[in-house]
């Protein structure tokens, strides 16, 4: 079969498609995926999205609604009332709790039941029944712009994790909320995140066709330097619950540029600067974005998150928060199924436009061939990618190790990554665990000598790694001290050795 699947025009022999691998894209409840996510802290909308009226949700296979009473509590329920089924979604928002449509009983956000309306001399049968019954719920709260749910067992709920108390948010900068919907399954969405190697094709600017620019490139944006082939080191860490995708990559014949993605199982992406463009020395810029990839059933996601926006991460002042938010995010063109000069040629921002269907059936889909972006890239390897047509290189190395450390968390192989691991060591570090998320540009010269150069980069990715891993020990201006003073050393030496060679 190897043989053949090799040969000219030999697409006859490779035209069975394989089944896709349910132990990791499957999510509903009682699936291994879906039970481990369970136990986790989600966002499942943006406060902006809670109105007068119910938001109606599906999330991990879930029909849900979310809102907000009139005392300021957030609901989410399951959409079906517990009486007779009809959706909440038509239910009024009450003082407390909601009401449904069809029989006026009204929910608590816990799930109680407040009341039934039977008729008048028989309201005591009216409270008995209701204390019957009780509306599927779950625990949730509103974030900087953001709904978080946990869908687990009550009593194993774990602490929100405040990374690192703040989101390394420096004063003047700012949480800024967005969710855009992907069309497929979550796992191809996450697996982007930590293929490091993309941005060398899908985000430069010398593969868009015949020069019909969209917003899709770095080039667009200044920041060439994150379309230069990195050398990436996959370095799990914090007991195998996370990966540090590091990788280095020559900004310019002075400038080495080391960028520090963080992903944290089962669905957290930490994205350091996207807008870099390697011209200044810089030790230890943190957090750009602050993604979840939220499964809404196997076959649709969101990428739900914050963009952090301000002067102290962005240092080139190219971000726009004007273009953050529903179904939109600023840094580049091409993250949702709507592209911009549709979303804000006939939406405001806070709007909540209706989300295409079929990337095939945009009218702009021949644009969106010209100039593809992450959207066009993930979804289009189906509705659920299948793994087994796969055929990686070294540089996927990333997406294939955070798999595997998925795996071994949902078996129970690596028990530091299992719920119970997970919640003990958000308690042990009071919530508020350290992230490897940096972006670093270190002033050291080029060698004119290629090992050495292959050589040199990937000793300062691994130091990096190291550096970070040193001052986890460590909280605050404390540990940032510690890391931009250590990185400093790594830059004097490796500079010394290049000034020796």
């Amino acid at each position: 079969m190897t043989e053949k699947k090799l040969i000219p025009y030999g697409g006859y022999y490779t035209n069975r498609i394989p089944e896709h691998d349910p132990e990791l894209t499957e999510v509903g409840p009682g699936t291994p995926m879906g039970e481990y996510m369970r136990r986790f802290w989600h966002p499942v909308c943006m406060a902006a999205e809670l109105t007068d009226t119910p938001r109606f949700l599906k999330i991990l296979g879930e029909e849900l609604v979310a809102f907000r009473d009139k005392s300021g509590q957030i609901g989410v329920l399951h959409a079906h009332c517990a009486h007779r089924g009809a959706s909440l979604e038509y239910g009024a928002i009450q003082e407390k709790g909601i009401m449904c449509c069809y029989h006026g009983m009204v929910f608590d956000v816990d799930g109680t039941c407040l009341h039934v309306p039977y008729p008048k001399g028989e309201e005591a049968e009216g409270e008995k029944y209701a204390c019957s019954i009780r509306q599927g719920a779950y625990k949730a709260f509103e974030r900087h712009g953001l709904i978080f749910a946990y869908m687990g067992p009550p009593d194993a709920e774990p602490p929100f994790p405040e990374w690192e108390e703040n989101f390394t948010v420096m004063p003047g900068d700012e949480l800024v909320a967005f969710s855009n919907f992907q069309h497929c399954n979550w796992l191809q969405v996450q697996d982007n995140a930590a293929d490091n190697f993309h941005p060398t094709a899908l985000h430069a600017a010398k593969n868009v066709v015949g020069g019909n620019y969209q917003g899709t490139t770095f080039d667009e944006v200044g920041a060439a330097s994150m379309e230069v082939a990195p050398d990436m080191q996959f370095i799990p860490v914090h007991n195998g619950r996370s990966l540090a995708c590091a990788g280095a990559r020559r900004a310019s014949k002075d400038h080495l540029f080391i960028r520090v993605q963080h992903q944290v199982l089962p669905n957290l992406s930490l994205h350091a600067y996207t807008s870099e463009d390697g011209s200044q020395e810089k030790f230890f810029s943190r957090f750009h974005i602050v993604r979840w990839t939220v499964p809404v059933d196997d076959q649709n996601s969101k990428m739900i998150g914050w963009r952090v926006m301000g002067p102290g991460i962005d240092t080139r002042a190219v971000g726009n928060k004007d273009m953050v938010g529903y179904e939109t995010i600023d840094f580049l063109e091409g993250q949702v199924a709507m592209r911009r000069p549709e979303r804000f040629g006939k939406y405001k921002l806070e709007d909540l436009p209706p989300i295409p269907s079929d990337h095939r059936a945009r009218h702009n889909y021949k644009e969106c061939q010209q100039a593809p972006g992450d959207y066009e890239a993930i979804i289009s390897q189906r509705p659920i990618a299948v793994h087994a047509l796969e055929n990686p290189t070294k540089f996927d190395a990333g997406l294939y190790m955070f798999r595997k450390m998925l795996r071994d968390a949902l078996r129970g192989a690596n028990p530091a990554a299992t719920p119970e691991g997970f919640a003990q060591w958000l308690k042990d570090c009071g919530g508020a665990p350290n992230s490897y998320c940096s972006g670093n540009v270190l002033s050291i010269p080029e060698s004119d000598d290629v090992a050495q150069e292959v050589s040199r980069r990937r000793h300062a990715t691994r130091e990096i790694v190291r550096i970070l891993t040193s001052a986890d020990g460590m909280k605050g201006a404390e540990r940032e001290a510690f890391v931009k003073q250590s990185m400093q050393e790594l830059q004097q030496s490796l500079s010394a050795v290049a000034a020796q060679a």
